[in-house]
């Protein structure tokens, strides 16, 4: 894999996290979304109007349009198993923006896929 292929898979990875995390942050703005039928057009208008959610919905546009040039041009056996990495990334920026738990088992756990997705990319 050259750096430029490995560049676009990162990239897809980034936007694809960043995503999440801005999707967070909108449904944080929002609060717990009880469903109705009632309220579902104000409860839609209301996720619908929050510039996070909608700033996390242009991330993923992005990450597929990436994601596609990305699969262009590597195997879908190296490629698909990098997006593991969004988790790492989606953690840490949890951790950051909303103080959500790094317990020693998350650790853990992201230390053995940071070991796979080096040993993926090695290949």
């Amino acid at each position: 894999m050259n750096i430029a292929t490995f560049g676009f898979i990162i990239a897809g990875v980034l936007l694809n996290a960043l995503a999440q995390l801005l999707l967070k942050a909108g449904a944080n703005n929002v609060g717990a979304i009880h469903l109705s039928m009632d309220n579902l057009f104000a409860v839609g208008l209301k996720v619908a109007m929050q510039l996070p959610i909608i700033g996390g919905l242009t991330c993923y546009v992005l990450s597929v349009v990436v994601w596609i040039i990305a699969l262009s041009r590597v195997d879908v056996t190296i490629a698909y198993p990098m997006l593991s990495l969004g988790y790492v990334v989606a953690a840490i920026g949890a951790w950051y923006m909303f103080g959500e738990a790094l317990t020693v088992q998350r650790m853990v756990g992201i230390g053995v896929i940071l070991i796979g997705v080096a040993l993926l990319a090695r290949t």
